[in-house]
């Protein structure tokens, strides 16, 4: 055998070591997640993961092939996350509510935290009708970006383990709902007037609290939907005076009972 020959054995033999290895650690954090179930220990532990980031970054300090593991590292972490959102969600998680509620706050902290794929409606429906939804609004009217709403809803049932972000009035129809419960959980977020006009008075994409970002105006208008969006609701966490941390825990608390 030539020293070719050896080093592709070796090689294959570290192959063989790192699969076993990263089987028994995916095996490993479904123990963990099933440990924190039976103990309701809360599943995000944000200072738990800056802790192994840090203890890696130790571990690695002057090696040659810091960068170049460092990048392994991040990929074994980000499965790691997908393998316990799979295990908690078999299902989209829907997010609907007053805008200004915090869908767009809180499903991207749930994509930095599970590695979820997330799907802001309002941004995809802007980025293929190539115009902002406040033109779309003023060039085609609110039924035509309704309809869209609900096509999209539609093609999002061929997804799953997914966080669909929706817009304001997406469950106000009827239609809309239904096929947003055919493959997913529907939480509503909600909050008071005062907080949602503090979250929105600086945007210009609320076409519809154009020339009315007042408390009154928003409070009139969240108690017209207040009822079709209770109904749609799954699970409801009012986000007043919560970090996203505090809300999201919330939420997977609640859709573990629902």
């Amino acid at each position: 055998m030539n020293d070719l020959e050896l080093y592709r054995e070796q090689l294959a033999e570290c192959d063989d070591r790192i699969i076993d290895a990263l089987v028994e650690r995916n095996s490993i954090i479904e123990k963990i997640m099933a440990y924190k179930e039976e103990y309701g220990i809360p599943i995000l532990q944000p200072q738990q993961e800056k802790k192994q980031q840090r203890q890696i970054k130790e571990k690695l300090q002057d090696n040659r092939y810091e960068k170049e593991i460092e990048d392994v590292f991040h990929c074994i972490v980000r499965n790691s996350k997908r393998i316990q959102a799979q295990k908690l969600f078999s299902y989209n998680i829907i997010l609907i509510g007053f805008m200004g509620a915090g869908k767009s706050t809180v499903s991207q902290y749930l994509k930095d935290v599970f590695a979820m794929h997330v799907v802001e409606m309002d941004q995809l429906i802007a980025e293929r009708e190539d115009m902002s939804i406040p033109d779309i609004f003023a060039t085609y009217g609110e039924e035509y970006f309704r309809n869209l709403e609900t096509n999209l809803l539609i093609e999002m049932q061929a997804t799953k383990n997914t966080i669909v972000s929706c817009g304001g009035g997406a469950a106000l129809r009827e239609q809309n709902v239904k096929e947003m419960k055919k493959n997913g959980k529907v939480v509503l977020l909600t909050a008071a007037p005062e907080t949602i006009l503090n979250r929105v008075k600086d945007s210009d994409e609320r076409p519809l609290l154009n020339g009315n970002k007042n408390v009154e105006f928003i409070a009139n208008m969240m108690e017209q939907r207040r009822q079709k969006y209770e109904t749609a609701a799954d699970v409801i966490i009012h986000t007043d005076n919560k970090s996203v941390l505090q809300i999201c825990e919330e939420m997977i608390a609640k859709l573990k009972e629902a």
